[in-house]
């Protein structure tokens, strides 16, 4: 009885319950790449871009820094957790300049944000 209890223990392994709690190394990288985002396109809207030309700019710059950086954490990265994160940290230091504030202006940038995004590098993504 011992034997057969033990053979259907090792054939049939306990279920796991995955976890939702994102890496922590993956959520300070998408920290240092919202703020390095955020750094360059407030740095170019006071220097007189157009909020195009600024977000273009800011994503080929930083979408450069990720391309060679060797991280091997950017590979789960979130596209979408990663544009709500840069979207905060944009309204939050520079958003008030143009007029964003609050959730409405979080929800407006991000979909720019994904918009010209999509439009500026469609064969790249930020977690490859």
């Amino acid at each position: 009885m011992a034997l057969l209890f033990f053979t259907v223990y090792l054939l049939n392994p306990l279920i796991g319950i995955a976890s939702d709690i994102p890496d922590p190394n993956v959520s300070l990288l998408q920290n240092r790449i919202s703020y390095n985002f955020s750094r360059k396109y407030c740095k170019a809207i006071q220097n007189g871009f157009s909020k195009d030309e600024a977000m273009k700019s800011a994503i080929v710059k930083t979408e450069n820094i990720i391309s060679f950086s060797y991280n091997p954490q950017k590979k789960w990265i979130n596209k979408d957790v990663l544009a709500n994160q840069i979207s905060l940290q944009v309204v939050n230091d520079c958003g008030w300049s143009f007029g964003l504030i609050g959730k409405e202006g979080v929800d407006y940038f991000k979909s720019y944000f994904l918009e010209i995004y999509e439009k500026t590098t469609p064969e790249k993504n930020f977690s490859r």
